[in-house]
């Protein structure tokens, strides 16, 4: 069973990567986002499964930041950000009963919610990108 989570980890890790390309310019520049766009590493958290085993439920997201200057406060306050969300998906995740499907629209409204008390103002909407249960 490990093996082929592993596999299957190291089969994914092209498309979980973020995408970068060379430019006109030189330069390396993002795909896709725009230039507003900052994606965030995946979270992870523990969950039971319906036969009671444990499973992992991973989230990946990201944060669109117009204002240039609110920007460069998020990109200070990744770390916070991260342990923000972390902190918020544990406990949804602990609450979660076993075999039940994660609410997308509750996990998004929390996270926004924790975006704005960390950053303290706002202007950064979070968009989430794949809930994975497994």
């Amino acid at each position: 069973m490990n093996r082929r989570l592993a596999l299957a980890a190291f089969a994914l890790a092209p498309a979980l990567a973020p995408s970068f390309a060379l430019g006109q310019d030189g330069q390396l520049h993002k795909k896709g986002g725009g230039p507003s766009f900052m994606q965030l590493d995946t979270l992870t958290a523990t969950i039971t499964r319906a036969d009671g085993r444990r499973g992992v439920m991973t989230v990946e997201l990201g944060i669109d930041v117009p204002d240039g200057a609110l920007r460069a406060r998020a990109a200070q306050s990744t770390p916070l950000l991260r342990a923000a969300y972390s902190e918020m998906l544990r406990t949804y995740a602990a609450g979660l009963p076993p075999g039940s499907v994660p609410n997308a629209d509750y996990l998004s409204r929390e996270l926004q919610r924790q975006t704005d008390l960390a950053l303290g103002r706002l202007g950064a909407r979070l968009l989430l990108g794949t809930i994975l249960v497994d």
